[in-house]
């Protein structure tokens, strides 16, 4: 396995990837809301495109702008067919995301010679190419410092996310747990509940090149749900659940190198690689992890209309 500095440019944007996705997901687990970041990443979509069309622009500003445009609109619309449609959440979800996302890519067809999309990068992401747009950091005598743009951005809505969940802490605990005692307390579930909606919009446009949705709603979801099987409360989850979305991407790069070289198979995609291995560890600490009958307890209070099983 011959490696060179590019193999680490893409562990960096992976990992990058990865984190920025499991930290709003985790909340997303909390609220036993994971699928609504699979409909939210397929949702912005018609976003992403209108905000092309409109602007003709790749720029991040447009886009973040497009997503989270997107997505608000995305959790009003699934909460005013749970509210009015008497329809149950999933269900909701399901009809919001297709509905959406078939849109967006019958924009992006229609507008191709327009538009610089290419729906096959949204889906899949082109994370082997991200070594290929670099960035300087800074530059010495000796040195000159060049990340990929893609870890640049998707550095930045890591820290954006880590931001707002140190700022809001306690209004995102809150309301995840007990949005009914939050509300009693003055804070605002609904505000916090957009706001959230908002991150995982403007985090899955940041990841798309890289990574592509499909992997993004992974990131999203797995790492989070292994570190729920491992933790009993809320801090060393949310550290898990980093942590867990670190390795796979690390592991993810590194298997789908080795798969090559010692299996002979044609050429792996790593972003690919990175969900699979999420996927194995969550099967890792399934079957080796706590007991049955305690992984039994917090299934059963995460599917009761009782908080959940991290105080």
């Amino acid at each position: 396995m011959n490696w060179n500095i590019n193999d680490f440019y893409i562990i960096i944007v992976g990992v990058l990837c990865a984190m920025a996705c499991a930290l709003p997901g985790a909340f997303l687990l909390l609220r036993r809301m994971s699928m609504m970041g699979d409909a939210l990443s397929h949702a912005v979509l018609p976003g992403l495109a209108v905000a092309f069309l409109i602007s003709g622009s790749r720029a991040s500003s447009t886009m973040f702008i497009g997503a989270a445009v997107a997505g608000v609109f995305t959790a009003l619309f699934t909460q005013w067919i749970v509210r009015f449609g008497k329809v149950e959440r999933s269900a909701a979800m399901g009809v919001v995301f297709t509905t959406l996302f078939a849109i967006g890519l019958l924009i992006i067809e229609k507008g191709a010679n327009q538009v610089d999309l290419d729906a096959r990068c949204v889906l899949y992401g082109a994370l082997e190419y991200t070594p290929l747009e670099l960035v300087q950091l800074f530059e010495t005598s000796d040195y000159l410092v060049q990340i990929p743009k893609a870890a640049v951005v998707v550095g930045a809505t890591f820290l954006l996310n880590g931001l707002l969940v140190a700022l809001f802490f306690k209004e995102f605990t809150l309301s995840s747990f007990d949005p009914n005692l939050a509300q009693t307390q003055g804070f605002h579930p609904q505000v916090i509940h957009y706001l959230l909606m908002v991150m995982v919009a403007t985090t899955t446009v940041a990841a798309f090149e890289a990574v592509g949705s499909i992997i993004v709603i992974a990131m999203l979801i797995v790492p989070p749900s292994t570190a729920f099987l491992l933790a009993h409360r809320l801090g060393p989850f949310l550290f898990l659940s980093l942590l867990f979305a670190a390795l796979a991407a690390i592991l993810g790069h590194l298997a789908s190198q080795s798969i090559t070289l010692f299996f002979g198979l044609p050429e792996t995609s790593s972003s690919g690689m990175m969900a699979t291995m999420a996927g194995l560890l969550f099967l890792f600490v399934w079957l080796f992890g706590p007991s049955g009958l305690a992984r039994d307890q917090k299934a059963k209070l995460l599917r009761s209309d009782d908080p959940p099983a991290l105080l």
